[in-house]
């Protein structure tokens, strides 16, 4: 895995739990993802564990 596909793996995780705590603090709702924060946090890090050396 090339070091670009690991920076975009985490920014892609970044950006899922950064839209997971802003939802959650109630700033931005979208009905459709707000069941599954939980999991978007999950699949976050199991992305930077894949992304990691």
């Amino acid at each position: 895995m090339s070091n670009k596909t690991r920076s975009v793996l985490k920014a892609i995780a970044v950006i899922f739990v950064l839209l997971a705590v802003v939802m959650k603090l109630g700033y931005v709702s979208i009905p459709a993802l707000s069941a599954y924060t939980f999991w978007m946090v999950v699949i976050a890090f199991s992305t930077v564990l894949i992304a990691s050396k």
